[in-house]
């Protein structure tokens, strides 16, 4: 059964099977635990937060008699389509791919916690015509919330090791736009000196993601851009990405953005 929104204090539950599909955010107030995620074992105490995305990888949990925890979960794909492309979020996944535990002063932990405590206490509002964007307003607050503490971290660490490098090379490729017309494997991999079997393992080892996942999640920003101008026509919009044919563009929307191109800018008309 697939989770939208899930609020627990249960450290023993952080990797059920119906989170599978959710990034999770989890804030230890007392005590201590740890678990195993990526292979490596993890030991949190007080302040200590941990975003997991697909938090169904984590095992081996432990926890002493006194640890305390909430923890918030969403849809993964709902919480990455609230932050545009380009923005710290990227990067941030792939460091807490890494390194998934952040640890918060005693004043950030107390706004986060009011952060999930507003969201615990919404999540029954499903009857609200407008819940999902409710949600998502508050889920923002959240993560920027996270941003700042996360940001702090990852500037006194160190990444010089070239699996590291290669990966934010790509990212940095891909914040410039080239993926409009550049979304093939092969294409960075050139750019890049490597080859794209060794691309597409190093980007998965350490982000956990595919290349094309990235790719794509550049390109389709830039795809609703183009079909919100009403000025463009299809064949247009078409040629500019530089799609081999008009059929192969609206597979490709349908794919990415759940409709043809046709309905998608039929669903942008007022009702």
């Amino acid at each position: 059964m697939k989770v939208d929104f899930l609020y627990s204090t249960d450290f023993q539950t952080m990797n059920a099977l119906e989170l599978s599909e959710t990034c999770m955010h989890l804030l230890c107030s007392a005590g201590e635990g740890s678990f195993v995620f990526n292979e490596r074992c993890y030991h949190i105490v007080k302040n200590d937060l941990v975003v997991i995305p697909y938090p169904a990888r984590v095992s081996n949990i432990a926890a002493h008699a006194d640890m305390r925890v909430e923890w918030f979960a969403a849809d993964y794909k709902f919480l990455q389509n609230l932050l545009p492309s380009n923005n710290y979020s990227i990067g941030g996944s792939i460091s807490l791919n890494q390194d998934p535990v952040i640890k918060l002063t005693d004043e950030q932990a107390s706004l986060l916690l009011a952060d999930f405590h507003r969201l615990r206490d919404r999540m029954g509002d499903r009857h609200l015509l407008f819940y999902r964007e409710l949600m998502g307003s508050l889920c923002l607050t959240m993560m920027y919330d996270i941003f700042e503490p996360h940001a702090q971290r990852d500037a006194t660490d160190s990444h010089t090791d070239r699996t590291a490098y290669i990966v934010k090379q790509l990212m940095d490729l891909l914040s410039t736009g080239i993926s409009r017309t550049e979304r093939e494997v092969s294409y960075y991999a050139a750019r890049l000196n490597v080859s794209s079997k060794y691309l597409s393992a190093t980007v998965k080892r350490v982000t956990g993601h595919s290349v094309s996942s990235y790719i794509d999640r550049h390109t389709v920003p830039i795809l609703k851009n183009y079909l919100n101008d009403e000025r463009l026509s299809l064949t247009q919009i078409s040629e500019r990405m530089n799609f081999a044919s008009l059929s192969y563009f609206s597979r490709y929307c349908t794919k990415h953005l759940g409709q043809s191109p046709s309905e998608y800018r039929r669903s942008l008309q007022p009702k």
